[in-house]
């Protein structure tokens, strides 16, 4: 008689743990923290996040907290000189201001509870008209970039890809912190819609940039070759976003 073979025991995988939420004080600045461990990590690495509204920390498993503290305490410094080029008020008001193709627009709210939101030329300034319900004010200033950038974005794609002969699938406007915009090799662009807020010479710059991989779905010498030929100017829009458009990202519409 032969014995019963025994299945062998299934182990659960082991769930990673999951990331620890906390609230970072910097010299009096409250900054969201989620601090991750990663069985990969050999050392411990802290960025703050598009826009600068919060900050992400990853950290080898098993860390102990007192280390994390420590880290943390000690580029203090580091975040407060960083952390000084976001405006610690990021929020739209009534007599604030908003960029347009980067231009400043003084915001003015009608106080009329219907109207569209307008952007308009009043004397020598530039003003942004919004109607509605105060509490709206952000909700509507974003409903209209997002309608201009369609409109600058759909204009300038079209235009790079007739250069190019590269047929465009669709167009899609997302509100992405990791990148201003996306290619599918299938031709689908996706592009930030706060971009509309960057001068006109950046807006053009990322839809070169997302039709030239319309032809060359990488970032290798021939993609950078043609991305310069569509857009001439490549090099200083490049340089803008990298300065200002973290800016973009911190402005809160909600």
């Amino acid at each position: 008689m032969f014995p019963l073979l025994s299945k062998p025991r299934r182990t659960a995988a082991r769930k990673p743990a999951p990331p620890e939420r906390r609230t970072l004080d910097v010299a009096g600045r409250l900054m969201p923290l989620t601090i991750k461990q990663h069985d990969r990590a050999t050392r411990i690495t802290l960025r703050i996040e598009p826009g600068g509204r919060a900050l992400k920390m990853t950290v080898p498993k098993g860390l102990a907290q007192r280390e994390v503290n420590a880290f943390l305490d000690r580029h203090q410094g580091w975040l407060l000189t960083k952390l000084a080029k976001f405006s610690v008020d990021n929020t739209l008001h009534d007599g604030g201001e908003i960029l347009l193709r980067g231009i400043k627009h003084r915001i003015e709210h009608t106080g009329s509870l219907r109207g569209l939101t307008e952007a308009l030329m009043v004397g020598d300034r530039h003003v942004l008209k919004v109607s509605g319900l105060p509490e709206h004010l952000g909700r509507r200033i974003a409903a209209f970039l997002k309608k201009e950038a369609r409109s600058d974005l759909e204009r300038l794609a079209h235009f790079h890809a007739r250069s190019i002969k590269a047929p465009i699938k669709s167009i899609s406007m997302k509100d992405t912190r990791s990148r201003w915009g996306s290619c599918s090799s299938e031709g689908n662009l996706s592009f930030s819609w706060r971009i509309v807020m960057a001068p006109a010479s950046v807006i053009d710059y990322l839809a070169a940039h997302e039709v030239a991989h319309l032809r060359e779905m990488n970032h290798g010498p021939h993609f950078w070759a043609l991305c310069e030929k569509l857009c001439p100017h490549m090099e200083d829009a490049k340089s803008w976003l990298k300065r200002y458009g973290s800016q973009l990202h911190a402005i809160d519409f909600d």
